[in-house]
């Protein structure tokens, strides 16, 4: 058996270099993610006309199309379309691919949490003079939040290895890097290790940090 263990020791900063990327494009697609799918969410639960077959259309699309074919769409197809995007660049082109595919799971999570909240909490807040806004607002979603947080956590995670697409499209990230140091150096069992264990790494520290939050949010309210 043939193992470098200095080597790839040795390459760890050269994955790491772009760490940094593959963190940005995870918290904004993520950021961009619980925004959209709580809007597709909200629109599906209470069946607004024409906008309630929009949300599912879009839904079924992002969740039934390849990830990578969905970045090429952004990036490649797009432009082709509106000319005015010929200059977007790949990062952004992969942060809105990322949004839109995992907004698409996030809706249906969304959904699961609402419908999870009992209606006649609704009815109540309807009956004491708060707007359906307002009820949303102060009652129905932070209850929704607290169930919709384990299933939101798992798709942050895959949504971090999904970052690793990104390379297709010319962004240098953690996997870019991986992939050019094995290119150079052919050293590959070696350096996807490498780059395997700086993903598991970054899942076990916000597994952690995902289970502090929800121990948390797990204690009862006290006055």
């Amino acid at each position: 058996m043939n193992f470098d263990a200095q080597y790839m020791i040795g390459v760890f900063p050269t994955i790491l270099k772009s760490l940094h990327i593959t963190l940005l494009m995870a918290v904004i697609a993520m950021v961009f993610s619980i925004a959209i799918g709580l809007l597709m969410a909200l629109i599906t639960k209470n069946k607004i006309p024409f906008l309630s077959q929009f949300a599912t259309l879009y839904i079924s699309f992002f969740r039934g199309a390849p990830a990578l074919v969905q970045l090429f769409l952004i990036y490649y197809g797009l432009p082709q379309l509106f000319p005015a995007l010929s200059s977007l660049q790949a990062l952004t082109a992969a942060i809105i691919g990322l949004s839109l595919k995992n907004s698409a799971y996030l809706a249906e999570i969304f959904r699961a949490a609402l419908e999870s909240v009992e209606k006649g909490q609704l009815e109540a807040c309807l009956s004491v003079g708060m707007t359906k806004f307002q009820a949303y607002r102060r009652i129905i979603i932070p209850q929704a939040t607290r169930n919709a947080i384990p299933a939101t956590g798992n798709t942050f995670i895959g949504l971090i290895k999904e970052t690793s697409l990104a390379f297709t499209l010319g962004v240098t990230e953690i996997f870019a890097d991986g992939k050019m140091a094995a290119s150079a150096s052919l050293k590959f069992f070696e350096t996807y290790l490498a780059v395997a264990i700086v993903y598991w790494v970054i899942t076990v520290i916000y597994s952690l940090l995902q289970r502090v939050l929800e121990h948390k949010l797990s204690k009862p309210y006290t006055a």
